[in-house]
């Protein structure tokens, strides 16, 4: 633990009082000249407003100045956590796996993956790195058929797991067998650009002479090969990006931390990986915003820190969507007076925020 989070663990003290931590994904945009208003401006939003106007306001650098962060990283930083710490570099193959509350095993590897569209006749460049974004029946009928794959043609010197996320998400995970060791330091093989093709398994820069990562690179390189195959005659989801190849991580757990029982209501695998590995308390919710303020007050006696995540906001500016993002903000500001009544005014604390900026004029992270 470094010194910081030990110092809070000494200070911190139990209280009577609630905390509801509120994160719109990805809520902070930018102004262009076709794009006037970011999403926060052309929402209407009067509670937020009123909020507030009454509130203590202010801005929060997730990492660090330059650097963009992921949506892992972003609510590491919120949850207390220095991201730029080794303890706390978690990669996403890992907080996805826990959200969909896959078994994972000390020296096993996950990575999370996106079906993409790749065009077969120029020589595989990337089409739509979100294949469309299929609906989550269909991403259930392609791993089917990548499960299929590898029962057929299985690898020699790992076990692999398919697990279905949402819409163009899964999980795979690399299980080591007998006298294999398998290293997490694999760069992305998402480019996240289009026009040009997927990028091979290989070592991250720092890891290029490290012989288990070579090794591992290559294993993961013949599991594609088993893969690709399986996908060559669908029309979207063709090709497999990987990203965030990672194992379990040692980080300090967020109640020894803080003396506070934590509850994460998130609809979505990864952050409800997040607080999984943080030590939080999953609880079963649905997407909506009525869905999580309906979980919290069905569970809020239980718990002292309540982190409610909204992700349309995010998805809508990685879509480009500005109107859809602020729709998404406007169904936030309808359902807030609901959020407050579970609150004491006089003692309990909301916090309303976003993990990083996913800008619509961007379509990426900011």
């Amino acid at each position: 633990m470094d010194a910081h989070l030990s110092l809070l663990s000494r200070l911190a003290q139990p209280a009577r009082s609630k905390i509801v931590l509120l994160v719109l994904d990805g809520v902070g945009g930018l102004k262009t000249a076709a794009s006037p208003e970011t999403a926060l401006e052309a929402a209407a939003t009067p509670h937020l407003d009123a909020l507030a106007a009454e509130s203590a306001t202010g801005r929060t650098l997730p990492v660090a100045a330059g650097v963009t962060p992921g949506s892992g990283p972003g609510h590491l930083a919120l949850f207390g956590y220095d991201p730029a710490q080794p303890e706390a570099d978690i990669g996403r193959g890992v907080l996805e796996a826990l959200g969909l509350e896959l078994s994972l095993a000390p020296g096993d590897v996950a990575a999370r993956c996106n079906f993409a569209t790749a065009d077969p006749t120029d020589g595989r460049n990337l089409l739509d790195r979100r294949a469309g974004r299929p609906p989550t029946t269909e991403n259930r009928r392609l791993c089917a058929r990548l499960r299929e794959a590898l029962a057929e043609h299985p690898p020699e010197e790992v076990e692999v797991e398919v697990a279905s996320g949402e819409g163009h998400r899964f999980v795979l995970i690399f299980r080591p067998r007998a006298g294999v060791t398998l290293s997490p330091e694999l760069s992305d093989t998402d480019p996240q650009k289009l026009g040009v093709p997927a990028l091979e398994p290989a070592p991250k820069p720092a890891f290029e002479g490290d012989d288990q990562a070579r090794a591992t690179a290559a294993r993961v390189a013949r599991v594609l090969e088993i893969l690709r195959p399986a996908l060559a005659d669908e029309t979207a989801a063709n090709e497999i990006l990987m990203r965030g190849f990672s194992s379990l991580p040692n980080l300090p757990q967020w109640g020894d931390l803080y003396r506070l029982r934590a509850g994460a209501f998130a609809g979505y695998p990864l952050y409800r990986g997040v607080a999984s590995a943080c030590g939080m308390e999953v609880i079963p919710c649905g997407k909506s915003f009525a869905d999580l303020v309906d979980a919290a007050r069905e569970h809020r006696q239980r718990f002292d820190f309540l982190f409610l995540h909204v992700k349309q906001t995010d998805a809508a500016g990685e879509d480009g969507d500005l109107a859809a993002k602020a729709g998404v903000l406007e169904e936030v500001d309808r359902g807030l007076p609901g959020l407050l009544e579970l609150l004491d005014p006089e003692s309990d604390v909301l916090c309303v925020t976003g993990d990083h900026s996913t800008p619509s004029p961007m379509k990426a992270h900011s």
